[in-house]
């Protein structure tokens, strides 16, 4: 009793303050359980509550704590008492008056009008109070208004008394102020109720606000509605504000305030609202909560994700508090709200239908069934049926999902309630088709939830009805879904929907009545007993709703009240439902049925009733009309006879002659009734009505054979009436009647009968628009009746009506257009490729009315039957598309109004809000195709994409795929996807081929969206056609996917790829991708190829998800392998692919993964391992859930980032061992050998691992076990790594661990395997390393000894591994190190057992401490007998150290070299020399070496020479170092070598200057021509002259080195180099045997006729022919290949303007001749160009070049060419051009060598013998020359014996001849001649001696001088000395010559003794000589030998003139 006594004191305000639990621990005081206590006395504590008028503090406090302890009691209690209070009635029925009465002042009379008149107060207080349209500021403003005029009264009336009321008016004031306090008691209590309601509410949200919050959709449901009540508007406003505690978290606050105020404004409560909220404007403020609230829900995207954007949603009650946002602002209360707004409303509905309850959880606020279902389903009905578009679908998706939520088919969804199942059944019921549809498509969502007639027969039977009715909803797309819904709820067709399906059938919607009346029909299809009930009910329905009440009107016949509607409608079903049953009806029924069309429903009072009414008989005689014939047909005559002939009756009369014409075919053809019947039907024609006019003709078909013989005269009469009349009714009825007697009298009578000939001539009548007219409307009513047996006429049509489309009447043109609807919607197949050529060619004319017409007519063709339409569509829509950039305005409207006839089609209601937007675009596509593409993407389409739809749209989305831009490209792709899906395959076709360039070239697109997007589209095309349809794009795919071009190409390739292999399936998957991993895994392939495969591993996991799983573990390692790859794209795209693998199957393939990964951390390729790391880390960070994002650069690498729940997850994950595993591994990559695979494992570790000391040590026995392992491995890298670690390890855990460590290593060394033994001294290093000196040394005595051991290891790698060791040695323990270990080894090297081990354990020290080992080891290595294996092995790892060294070791080497040559050991001796030179790479080291070696090639030994020259080549053949500053050096050393005498020298010198000159880059070589050049000279200048050089004629050799030098000087040079080039090739050819010439001559030859065959000049083309003129006398038979071509070249030069390249050529053929076996061609030509030479100059260098070829030409001249050459040389033999006579005369003496025997005894006896002094000097001289030319080269044939006194004759005469040119050129041959006897040892004729003594003696000095030089001439013709009687003849002579004065004559004297006396060889033949002459002039000799020829003899004897002079220089 305590407990219950103090429960409302202990609640006092104060005590609560103070303690609010005081209670609670009163009653726990007392042993007793507070909510037991609490749930007992609830009903209790709450009666008090209830009970009381004004709810206290104390008592708000008392229930905030039983809600707190004992929310589920105590709320619905609560809530329970609340809703009774707010859903009073009377708090939303309190008027303006009432409300005001609450601030009047109590006792004062508010109503005055009282004291006025008692009855009007009383009328006006009842009208007020029925006034409800008032806002809470109105009412406001009123009462203060009241107030002002009441205190002005007051003020102005002063102290006056105030007008006495009389009895009457007291006793009236008195009831009215008694009303009023009433009135006002009552509204007190009211407020009253409600501030207690909302105290009950806010003291729940004190209590316990969870439990508060799961009730707040039902608390706004009871009190948002009360805003529009003035008293309880403000208490509630107020509640509203607070509950958003309730629903929003503290982190929402500032949303929550925002959405409850700016909801608020939007409710237009009856109150007043915070200022503070009031001043933005409302339309911002609320858009401003929608965004954030969107931003919230649905475009959520969690801080510091990268992830795409995803719903999250708010809890049920928070949407439920901010769903009044959301439908305030779409209910469009308030205008101005943009539709992006509204579209972010139905989108947040939709997020938050998403919400799933947690089973089980009674407290889940996010539970669907806390949601406002039914609110958000009649919200969404609502805009379903007020908009389009976007806004439309948005709200169809939104209807979708919330009735998903409540479908119970998915975990967490709840079951519908039927006030949302009603809500979809009342929307079955709207006008708009789209809204019937979603309504529809909800219930099949809620197809679970909808109740069972079994179970709920109500509601039950209600959805049968309303589903009954949908199936045969006017709708096609409606009606499938509800007949799919009724099939898979089995539900029942019922009798009892009869009642219900009449209510439909009058219906105010048409919709309902059509779909109604079907329904209806069908049920009694079912239920046929029922339908003379049925069809009773509906016309006592019909004569109801037939009645109306007339209005009710006062005297003066003013309306008091209206009368009742019209209710035509409701008659409009009946009719329809009428017309459906017709069928059921037994003939009694018809007859009845008859009756009432006569006499009532064909004459109801309104025409569409009538026209439906009509439709209905109709029906029902073509039903039972054959069976009534005798029933019905008096009924008809009957009317027709007696119904009056009034106005009021023509329409059901005529609607009787329907009647009758329609039953008058069930007549017998021979019927007399038949004819009278037409002529009825024939005059009702001209009634004015469509439907009648229609009627009729389909009445005359049957009737017309019948009448056949009048049928005639009728067509005449209907076209006179069709083409004539002025009444536009009557020619309309014309042509229906017409088209009705063609289809009765068949399609031939359009011939027979002239009709169609004389409508084409009406059609063609440009005088008379009727005419035109009329044949416009007999034409389509011909179409339109014939339908396709009128196709064949339409060919011929189309000319004429294309015309009437340009017509100046507008009738006219409408006609047309209508004419034009009717041809195109009976086209079949065939007639559409009839018509579409002859329109689309139309388009082509120059006629602008021609175009408008056929662009009206192809617009027509939208009206084509679907098939139809569909297939022409494709061809249509572009060639519009081109119309609408005509030039002629007209032209381009009508293009535009035919694209939008074509979008008038569309059935898709999406496309046809947006049929505008796509006409723009068509129309302007530059601007408006992204706008158009923008809309299409933010359209949710719902329904199926027709035809039409796809002939607009496709033309928009072809022109986007080949948009520059990349944005519209993208857009384009995406709605080529969406199509396949939306659409019929079929329809789609035609666009194909235009389609799938722009998404193949989109697909390769650089912007990655674009290519995924293009990739997406294929494969949904592809899954949408098959493969079959798209049989090239396959191989396409795969052939770029391998391109070379570039990785974009290869990347869009492969999601292609993907994306089609997804679309044909998973076996396609199958049976792809072992070829794909095999080809990914292969090495021997391009790295292309291999990139392009393993790109498909990115993208194929993404498109198949889980059935890729099962390839995870089998394309690993291709991913691992690829990681390694040399290619860095290749790489790149691996480690995309791996990291793509991670995060798709980390949580369900790890088991697949992890052991892959974990195997590629120890891979030898550090790649692999760098990858295997990275993909590891992605694992690891995708476990345990970190970012991996974060950088560790710059932090210690002891610091971490980890945490422990992270670590948590990868243990529970991954398991201790496997952890373990993985994260040792991960450890040992932070030693690995590779920086980027060290960086990679240590940002993961820190990332992952949260203490490493920690963690090192619970892992710290694995760990071992990998080292060791690792230590002991094979692999280099991996020892290293492991021994990193261990190094790490110490440092990481202290060095208190070496005691444990290092005898355990010290054993390992003597392991019997070896890979064991070097990973323990890579260990010991790594300890060494990781370790203080102190504790080394304390170590040292055993080290020593493990390391010098270790060095002479038989393994290699054990003492790689020792060497570093003792580096690390050496740095702790200094100079001991050496000491104790260096010594030792030198010593083994004596062991031939361990020799081998000892000096590569050197080796391998030096390689580390060269600078500290050398100097210890050369001075021993060097002495002798050198050791150069050691030498060779150290130098290579000694380093820049080596080169202080070098003066010691390479003597030391050359001179071992050179002791061992010619022996077995020379090649191992060379080897090891090669390795010491080789191993130098500095500059400094290489400059000594060379020096070295240069010096060693001067040396006199042989041996030592080759030795130098031999190392050189292998140094320079071999070394990477750059030694090009020393190439000039080294190739003057090497061809001065080629003097050498010794063999192998030479060879050992060419090789080396071979390796040099082909080491050379080519573009350098050109500046080496001169160094070359000058080492040649300076070596020629050690022989002999002319004397060739040894190393230039090794057989098969030769020039071969310098050859390319010169021969790219040749070819790429300057002019200059050019010439440089070639002389210094012909430098070189004179100083090389032709032996040795013959490999290079094709190398030499071809570049210089190139060049001579290019524009140079005349100096570079004198060398080039000058060095061809060498190789012709060296190798002339080798260069026989080049014989034509060198033969027009010099024929060429011959014409040269430059005199020296004339003489050269001319040289340069006389010596091609030689190897020219058909002369005469030759000769022929020269004597051509000879004859036709102008210059004289040109002319004399070819009759030298014709000399030179006769004295080189082997093969005998044809006798033509014997004359012929006779001939022109004659005429030139004495031409006074001294030059040409002379060339002339000398060829000609040279041509008596080639002559026969005949020709030649004829040339010496005219000719050259001829010594006539008669004749012009000239003559003789030309015969002298030739003479004496003749006795040089043709001395054999010439001195014959018969010959030999005249040709002495010949010549004593002409040379005492006074002509210095004849007498010299007679001393001349004499000179020959003199030397022929010589060489020949023929006695020396004494009388051409004497003629010497005589000439001696000529006034001429140049005869003088030229009788010394032919002493010359002939004395050095013979080695021996000539006679002595000789001498004594000429000795004398050129003594006294000595003594002349001229200088020139004295000097030549002198040089002749010289030679004749021989004194450059001795003095025996002066001696002689001295003997044989007389005593003074033997002095003479004596004197001249003393003072000059002693001297000359001493001097270099000059080079030999020769007397002919007759050759050209």
């Amino acid at each position: 009793m305590i407990a219950i006594e103090t429960v409302f004191d202990a609640h006092h305000p104060l005590i609560v303050c103070y303690n609010q639990d005081a209670w609670v621990n009163l009653v726990r005081a007392l042993m007793l359980d507070v909510k037991e206590f609490l749930v007992k006395y609830a009903d209790d504590i709450f009666n008090v509550v209830v009970k009381l008028t004004c709810l206290s503090e104390f008592h708000q406090n008392t229930l905030s704590t039983a809600v707190r302890i004992a929310p589920e009691v105590f709320i619905p209690k609560i809530l329970t008492h609340v809703t009774i209070i707010l859903d009073n009635p009377a708090l939303l029925n309190i008027s303006r008056d009432e409300f005001s009465l609450l601030s009047w002042p109590e006792g004062e009379l508010y109503d005055k009008s009282v004291i006025e008149s008692g009855p009007k107060i009383d009328d006006k207080i009842a009208n007020v109070r029925r006034e409800k349209a008032y806002s809470y500021k109105e009412l406001m403003d009123e009462l203060e208004l009241r107030k002002e005029l009441e205190m002005k009264k007051k003020q102005v009336g002063g102290n006056k008394d105030e007008p006495k009321l009389t009895k009457k008016q007291q006793e009236l004031v008195q009831n009215q102020i008694q009303k009023e306090t009433a009135t006002r008691t009552r509204l007190k209590a009211l407020d009253q109720q409600i501030e207690n309601a909302c105290v009950m509410l806010m003291a729940c949200l004190r209590g316990e606000r969870h439990s508060t919050k799961l009730n707040i959709p039902f608390i706004l449901e009871v009190t948002v509605k009360l805003l529009q009540s003035a008293l309880s508007a403000p208490r509630i406003a107020s509640l509203f504000i607070s509950l958003r505690e309730a629903v929003f978290d503290e982190e929402l606050k500032d949303l929550g305030n925002l959405v409850a105020h700016s909801t608020l404004r939007l409710l237009d409560p009856q109150c007043n609202l915070p200022s503070n909220w009031c001043e933005e404007a409302l339309i911002k403020q609320a858009t401003r909560a929608i965004d954030e609230i969107y931003g919230r829900t649905v475009d959520y995207q969690p801080p510091g994700s990268t992830q795409e954007t995803s719903y999250n949603p708010f809890s049920a009650p928070t949407f439920a508090y901010l769903f009044y946002l959301l439908q305030s602002i779409l209910n469009g209360a308030k205008s101005g709200f943009e539709e992006t707004a509204k579209l972010s409303c139905l989108s947040v509905i939709s997020s938050h239908a998403s919400l799933r309850s947690t089973e089980g959880d009674e407290n889940d606020d996010r539970r669907p069934d806390l949601l406002p279902r039914r609110q958000m389903l009649r919200l969404c009905v609502k805009v379903i049926g007020q908009t389009t578009g976007r806004m439309q679908q948005a709200a169809i998706f939104a209807l979708q999902d919330v009735a998903r939520c409540a479908s119970n088919t998915e975990p967490g969804s709840c079951i519908a309630q039927q006030e949302e199942i009603d809500v979809l059944l009342e929307a079955l019921q709207s006008p708009a088709v789209s809204t019937r549809e979603a309504a529809i498509q909800g219930l099949s969502i809620l197809r679970k939830t909808l109740p069972k007639i079994n179970v709920d027969r109500e509601n039950g039977l209600k959805v049968i009805f309303r589903l009954w009715v949908a199936r045969f909803d006017i709708d096609e797309g409606t009606s499938k879904l509800a007949e799919g819904l009724w099939s898979d709820n089995q539900l029942p067709a019922s009798a009892e929907i009869f009642e219900m399906l009449l209510s439909d059938v009058v219906h105010n919607e048409s919709a309902i009545r059509q779909a109604a009346a079907r329904a209806l029909s069908v049920a009694l299809d079912t239920h046929n007993s029922h339908v003379a009930e049925i069809l009773e009910k509906l016309l006592d329905i019909y004569r109801k709703k037939l009645e109306m009440m007339p209005p009710v009107l006062d005297q003066f016949g003013r309306i008091v009240s209206e009368g009742s509607p019209d209710l035509f409608p409701a008659r409009c079903g009946i009719a329809m439902a009428i017309a459906q049953l017709v069928h059921l009806l037994d003939s009694a029924q018809v007859e009845h049925l008859f009756v009432f069309f006569v006499e009532t429903g064909l004459q109801d009072r309104n025409a569409e009733v009538r026209v439906e009414m009509l439709k209905a008989a109709v029906e029902a005689v073509n039903k039972h009309g054959k069976d009534n014939v005798a029933t019905l047909l008096p009924l008809f005559e009957e009317f027709l006879a007696s119904a009056p002939p009034t106005a009021s009756y023509d329409a059901v009369r005529q609607s009787v002659v329907i009647l009758l014409g329609t039953l008058a075919k069930h007549l017998q053809g021979d019927s007399p009734k038949i004819k009278p019947i037409v002529a009825r039907l024939v005059s009702a024609l001209s009634t004015p009505s469509q439907e009648v006019q229609e009627a009729v003709s389909n009445c005359l078909p049957p009737l017309v054979p019948s009448i056949r013989e009048d049928a005639s005269e009728l067509v005449s009469q209907l076209l006179e009436l069709l083409l004539e009349s002025e009444n536009y009714g009557e020619r309309k009825g014309a042509a229906y009647g017409l088209a009705g007697l063609v289809k009765g009298l068949g399609i031939l009578a359009l011939k027979q009968m002239d009709i169609m000939d004389k409508l084409t001539a009406a059609m063609q009548d440009k005088k008379n628009a009727r005419h035109r007219e009329g044949a416009l409307f007999a034409f389509e009513m011909l179409c339109s009746m014939l339908g396709r047996l009128f196709e064949p006429y339409v060919v011929h049509l189309l000319p004429n009506l294309l015309l009437c489309f340009g017509d100046n009447n507008q009738y006219i043109r409408q006609a047309a257009d209508d004419t034009a609807k009717a041809v195109m919607s009976k086209l079949s197949a065939h007639g559409v490729k009839l018509v579409l050529p002859a329109l689309l060619t139309a388009l082509e004319q120059d006629s602008w009315r021609t175009k408008c017409g056929s662009v009206e007519l192809l617009g027509a063709m939208a009206f084509c039957a679907p098939k139809q339409l569909s297939a022409c569509l494709p061809s249509i829509v572009p060639k519009l598309t081109e119309v609408l950039t005509d030039s002629h305005a007209k032209v381009q409207k009508a293009g535009a109004q035919a694209l939008l006839q074509i979008g008038s089609v569309i059935k898709n209601p999406e496309i046809q809000a947006m049929v505008p937007v796509l006409l723009e675009a068509l129309q302007d596509p530059t601007r408006k195709t992204t706008v158009a593409l923008q809309k299409l993407l933010e359209t949710k389409f719902i329904h199926f994409i027709d035809s039409p739809s796809l002939a607009l749209i496709m033309p928009v989305v072809q022109r986007a795929l080949v948009d520059r831009s990349t944005d519209t490209r993208k857009m384009a792709a995406q709605i080529v996807g969406n199509m396949y899906s939306l659409t019929d395959q079929k329809d789609l076709a035609p666009y194909l081929p235009t389609m799938i360039p722009g998404l193949k070239q989109s697909l390769l697109d650089p912007v990655p969206e674009v290519r995924s997007v293009s990739a997406r589209a294929l494969g949904t095309m592809v899954r949408g056609i098959g493969e079959k349809g798209v049989e090239d794009l396959i191989p396409w795919l795969m052939q770029t996917l391998t391109s070379a071009a570039s990785t974009v190409d290869r990347s869009g390739a492969a999601q292609g790829l993907s994306e089609v292999v997804g679309g044909l399936g998973v076996g396609k998957l199958h049976s792809l991708m072992p070829d794909i991993i095999q080809t990914a895994g292969r090495s021997d392939i391009a790295p292309n190829v291999r990139d392009g495969y393993i790109m498909m591993y990115i993208y194929l996991p993404g498109v198949f998800g889980e059935d890729f799983v099962r390839y995870v573990g089998p394309i690993i390692p291709s991913i691992l392998q690829a990681l390694a790859d040399e290619t860095e794209f290749v790489r790149d795209t691996a480690l995309k692919a791996g990291q793509r693998i991670v995060n798709l199957y980390a949580d369900t393939a790890i088991e697949l993964l992890l052991p892959e990964v974990e195997n590629g951390l120890f891979n030898e390729n550090w790649r692999i391992r760098h990858s295997s790391i990275q993909l590891l880390g992605d694992l690891l960070f995708r476990i345990s859930g970190v970012s991996g994002k974060m950088t560790t650069e710059g932090a210690d690498e002891d610091d971490n980032f980890g945490t422990e729940s992270s670590q948590r997850a990868i243990l529970s994950v991954l398991g201790a061992e496997r952890r373990n595993r993985v994260l040792a591994g991960l450890y040992m990559g932070r030693s690995d050998t590779a920086l980027l695979v060290r960086q990679a494992a240590l940002h993961v570790w820190k990332v992952i691992v949260t203490h490493t000391p920690r963690m090192l040590r619970e892992i710290l026995p694995t760990l071992f076990s990998l080292l060791l392992g690792c230590l002991a491995n094979q692999s280099n890298d991996k020892q290293q790594v492991a021994a990193r670690t261990l190094g790490d390890v110490v440092r990481k855990l202290g060095e208190k661990v070496l005691p444990e460590i290092i005898p355990i290593l010290e054993k390992g060394l003597e392991s019997s395997h070896s890979d064991q033994r070097q990973g323990v001294c890579i260990g010991l290093s790594e300890i060494m390393a990781s370790t203080s000196k102190d504790h080394i040394l304390v170590y040292a005595d055993s080290l020593v000894p493990t390391v010098r051991k270790a060095l002479c290891d038989p393994l290699a790698e054990v003492r790689m591994a020792a060497a570093k060791t003792f580096d690390n040695l050496h740095q702790n323990i200094g100079q001991r190190a050496l000491e104790d270990i260096i010594p030792p080894l030198l010593k083994r090297l004596e062991d031939p057992s361990q020799s081998e081990f000892a000096l590569d354990g050197l080796k391998q020290v030096m390689a580390v401490k060269s600078r500290v080992i050398l100097p210890y080891l050369v001075p021993q290595l060097t002495a002798p007998p050198v050791n150069t294996r050691a030498l060779s092995l150290l130098s290579s790892v000694a380093g820049e150290s080596l080169n202080k060294h070098l003066g010691k070791i390479l003597p030391a080497l050359m001179s071992s070299l050179a002791e061992k040559m010619d022996t077995p050991e020379e090649a191992q001796e060379l080897q090891y020399c090669h390795s010491v030179v080789l191993s130098v790479v500095d500059d400094v080291g290489v400059r000594t070496v060379l020096t070295e070696l240069l010096g060693a090639m001067n040396s006199q030994k042989p041996a030592l020479r080759y030795a130098s020259v031999t190392i050189l080549q292998s140094y320079c053949d071999q070394t990477r170092v750059d030694y090009t500053d020393h190439v000039p050096l080294l190739m003057n050393n090497l061809i001065h070598l080629t003097i050498d005498t010794n063999v192998k020298i030479l060879n050992a010198s060419w090789d080396c200057l071979n390796t040099i000159i082909k080491k050379l880059d080519t573009s350098d070589m050109i500046q080496y021509i001169s160094h070359i050049r000058k080492a040649i000279k300076f070596a020629v200048s050690d022989l002999k002259q002319g004397e060739e050089l040894p190393g230039f004629c090794l057989p098969k050799k030769g020039i071969a080195p310098i050859l390319i030098i010169f021969r790219e000087g040749i070819l790429n040079g300057s002019p200059e180099v050019k010439e440089s080039a070639a002389l210094g090739l012909g430098e070189a050819i004179k100083r090389t045997d032709a032996e040795a010439l013959k490999p290079s001559v094709i190398n030499i030859t071809g570049p210089l006729i190139r060049i001579l065959g290019d524009r140079f000049s005349s100096t570079v083309k004198v060398a080039m022919l000058d060095t061809i003129g060498l190789l012709l006398g060296k190798c002339s038979a080798t260069m026989k290949p080049f014989l034509p071509q060198m033969q027009t070249t010099f024929m060429k030069a011959l014409n040269d303007a430059n005199r020296a390249v004339r003489l050269k050529s001319a040289d340069a053929l006389g010596k091609l001749i030689a190897i020219h076996m058909r002369v005469d061609p030759v000769f022929t030509e020269l004597i051509t160009n000879v004859k036709a030479a102008d210059d004289s100059a040109i002319r004399d260098t070819m009759i030298q070049a014709i000399r030179l070829c006769l004295i080189g030409a082997i093969v005998k001249l044809s006798e033509k060419v014997q004359k012929d050459l006779i001939q022109l040389l004659e005429s030139y033999q004495t031409s006074p051009e001294n030059s040409t006579r002379t060339v002339a005369a000398a060829c000609l003496g040279t041509l008596c060598n080639c002559l026969d025997d005949s020709l030649l005894t004829s040339l010496l006896n005219t000719n050259l013998l001829e010594t006539d002094g008669s004749q012009d000097w000239t003559i003789s001289h030309g015969h002298c020359i030739g003479l004496s030319v003749a006795l040089k080269d043709a001395r054999d044939k010439v001195l014959r014996p018969e010959l030999e006194a005249k040709i002495k004759k010949t010549l004593t005469t002409f040379a005492s001849a006074d002509r210095i040119p004849i007498c010299t050129s007679a001393l001349r041959g004499i000179g020959q001649w003199l030397k022929y006897q010589v060489i020949s040892n023929a006695s020396i004729d004494v009388d051409l001696i004497t003629v010497l003594v005589k000439a001696m003696k000529h006034d001429s000095n140049e005869v003088k001088q030229l009788v010394a030089q032919a002493v010359v001439f002939v004395s050095k013709s013979v080695d021996e000395p000539l006679d002595i009687s000789i001498l004594r003849v000429l000795v004398p002579m050129l003594v006294m010559g000595t003594k002349e004065k001229n200088a020139v004559v004295k000097s030549y004297s002198e040089h002749a003794l010289v030679t004749l006396l021989k004194l450059r060889r001795d003095e025996t033949v002066l001696q002689s000589c001295l003997d044989a002459l007389e005593a003074g002039m033997k002095e003479s000799l004596a004197e001249v030998v003393s003072k000059a020829l002693k001297k000359i003899a001493l001097q270099p004897e000059t080079e030999d003139e020769d007397l002919d002079n007759t050759i050209l220089k």
